[in-house]
């Protein structure tokens, strides 16, 4: 596998409808400074201009599906199969990188690792920074401790892309999550962490929409946990992992540098 400047990158985003903010997307990943990635676009047979402000870019490094799919999780299951990179990581439609350095840092993390991932920050859309989420190396107890990556900031080599396999299209909104699972605890990924906010997200994600939202995605982390770690019936993430995600809203409001 090629690494470092030659390393080829490769980015997954998954999207229906989402005119408002794919240029931005696009944009920031075009921006960036190294020099071998590719972006593939997989869109749900959008009924706005989305597939056509892609389009417009009319850059080689873009590949583009437009077709129905069953879901967030069944499309980036497409963009697994089609992407041609050394490595992968997922930039959701409405999300952004936070400078043009992103994927030079994460390419030259993956010389000497299975997986990277960093730092994001949460907005309201108005530039204000809502939430901040600030990774750790993993703990001796892993996601068992109620511990987990930024899934915007989580990139792996190919090879252990291939060897975790396809997110599970059974779970609602805890595949990302599950997958990551997999990835770091069963195939014992070599962690790297670059302190660096690597995301510009925004808020209203798919596990947060609504409280009947947020109480799947706990209970599906759980089912997750006791399947792979076999977790018991007390599961000390159930309280960790929330409680983390407190602390990430402390000296928030601020617009980002």
């Amino acid at each position: 596998m090629r690494a470092g400047p030659d390393m080829t990158i490769s980015v997954l985003t998954v999207c229906r409808n989402a005119e408002a903010t794919i240029g931005r997307t696009i944009e920031s990943f075009l921006a960036q400074d190294h020099p071998n990635k590719e972006m593939v676009l997989v869109d749900g047979a959008s009924t706005d201009a989305t597939v056509a402000i892609a389009r417009g870019f009319a850059a080689p490094q873009i590949r583009i599906l437009s077709e129905p799919d069953r879901g967030m999780y069944d499309a980036l299951n497409k963009g697994l199969g089609l992407y041609t990179g050394d490595a992968v990581g997922v930039l959701n439609a409405d999300d952004a990188y936070r400078g043009g350095s992103v994927l030079s840092r994460i390419a030259e993390a993956l010389q000497d690792h299975d997986a990277t991932h960093g730092d994001l920050d949460f907005h309201d859309g108005q530039g204000r920074v809502v939430r901040r989420w600030r990774g750790t190396p993993r703990p001796h107890r892993g996601f068992a401790a109620g511990w987990m990556p930024a899934h915007p900031t989580f990139y792996v080599r190919r090879q252990l892309a291939e060897a975790v396999g396809p997110f599970d299209t059974a779970l609602a909104t805890a595949a990302d999550y599950e997958w990551m699972l997999r990835a770091i605890e069963v195939h014992r990924a070599r962690l790297n962490h670059i302190p660096l906010v690597m995301v510009d997200m925004a808020m209203g994600g798919r596990s947060t929409a609504s409280l009947s939202a947020h109480v799947r995605h706990n209970l599906e982390a759980l089912a997750a946990r006791r399947r792979w770690l076999r977790a018991g019936l007390v599961d000390w993430a159930l309280v960790a992992k929330p409680a983390s995600k407190l602390r990430q809203f402390a000296g928030v409001g601020r617009r980002p540098r």
